[in-house]
């Protein structure tokens, strides 16, 4: 912003938010390769760990309904010099993510809501940075407005809710084995040390 309001840089600022297709599943706890362990986890009737108590707010947006909202801007002049975030207008909690995604598998959800403090501590050693991924940004409630945007692209909208886009991503990494179910043991082995500790410490007390 600085080179356009000094030499008349033309520049437009774009900000997603959690953006998905059908490659990608949003989890808020994952190890090194990705969502694909968690839902093993879930496949597989195991507790998945969600961060929190689960209601923090998060937007997602399916990358075709981004797309939308992005193309209004290009090649705008009125978009030259401003900022814009670009999300859909659905708003879920982390429990209801979960949920969607495991009523899409057609599995009972078992929940494990843990912390994101305790999270960030145990995954250090592991190599896990959740202080910055959790703590400063998916335990905390994100509400976007979208009015600016949509004064200039105003086709902007869900046009695909997470319930239906979950189930797009689902039948392509269902389908595609090789390139979308990337296992991952080590991550899968701490998610159970981190509950077998907590039910420990509750017995203990």
């Amino acid at each position: 912003m600085k080179k356009y309001r000094e030499e008349g840089f033309p520049v437009t600022i774009v900000r997603p938010s959690h953006t998905y297709d059908e490659r990608n599943i949003p989890i808020g706890v994952h190890g090194m390769n990705g969502f694909w362990q968690v839902i093993r986890r879930m496949l597989d009737g195991k507790p998945v760990i969600i961060q929190g108590d689960g209601t923090s707010l998060w937007h997602l947006t399916f990358n075709r309904d981004f797309a939308v909202g992005y193309k209004g801007l290009l090649g705008n002049r009125h978009a030259i010099g401003e900022a814009f975030q670009i999300t859909g207008d659905e708003v879920l909690t982390w429990n209801q993510i979960y949920q969607t995604i495991a009523d899409a598998l057609g599995v009972e959800l078992h929940a494990y809501h843990v912390a994101s403090e305790f999270l960030a501590e145990a995954g250090m050693s592991h190599g896990y940075d959740f202080t910055g991924s959790l703590i400063g940004d998916k335990s905390v409630s994100v509400v976007f407005d979208n009015r600016k945007l949509l004064r200039l692209s105003p086709d902007m909208r869900t046009t695909i809710p997470f319930h239906r886009g979950v189930r797009i991503a689902l039948d392509h990494i269902l389908s595609h084995p090789e390139s979308c179910q990337i296992e991952d043991p080590e991550f899968d082995e701490w998610c159970d040390r981190v509950i077998m500790s907590l039910e420990t410490a509750k017995k203990s007390i």
